[in-house]
């Protein structure tokens, strides 16, 4: 099965690399002028969605790809147009799921542009299926990003999802995947969720 993905990260192919299951093959192709531009104007307009959506049909075409992913959180609105995965989507579904009626997700973001967007696509999930959502925006955790400490980053990521009482952690940006390895409780992750929906398709 082949998986094609679009990013707005050159580090994040690593991260699907890495998650990716048995019998599937991945394609990625890195839009990073896409997530700029959100940033810079506090979200994605309604020109940046529809470009990014071209963008994957174009990879689609061109992949010639069995299922298409959309790995960034900021942009996500543009998945559905394109008939791509969302990838926060799949996690938020996932994390529900695992967290059942009257359950709690504590759902870590890094970057405060993705706030609007990932509240309202966790809120809907966990809505379905009788979970609640707390939204925890990880301290210090874009400036080290920024700053390419990566490290640190996951360190910070790690610390925060170790501080929550939630019974699900849903790190709900790609790029956070690596704080997995070292929190130490489980926690979600989006690469591992897209990629399990991916290959059920």
């Amino acid at each position: 099965m082949k998986i094609a993905c679009l990013h707005t990260m050159e580090s994040n192919a690593a991260l699907f690399d890495a998650a990716c299951p048995e019998g599937a093959t991945l394609v990625h192709a890195v839009r990073e002028d896409l997530i700029a531009r959100a940033v810079a104007t506090g979200g994605a307009s309604e020109a940046l969605l529809e470009e990014a959506a071209e963008a994957l049909r174009a990879l689609m075409r061109e992949s010639g790809a069995d299922a298409l992913l959309l790995t960034c959180t900021s942009i996500g609105g543009a998945a559905a147009r394109a008939g791509a995965i969302r990838v926060d989507e799949a996690l938020a579904a996932a994390a529900a799921a695992e967290a059942g009626t009257g359950g709690l997700i504590d759902v870590l973001i890094s970057l405060p542009s993705t706030e609007g967007p990932t509240r309202e696509m966790f809120e809907r999930h966990a809505a379905a299926a009788g979970a609640r959502i707390r939204i925890v925006l990880v301290e210090g955790a874009l400036a080290a990003f920024q700053a390419k400490d990566l490290e640190r980053y996951a360190a910070l990521v790690a610390a925060a999802a170790d501080r929550s009482e939630a019974p699900v952690v849903a790190l709900a940006q790609a790029s956070m995947a690596p704080a997995a390895a070292r929190a130490r409780r489980a926690v979600m992750t989006s690469p591992a969720a897209a990629l399990a929906a991916a290959s059920r398709r």
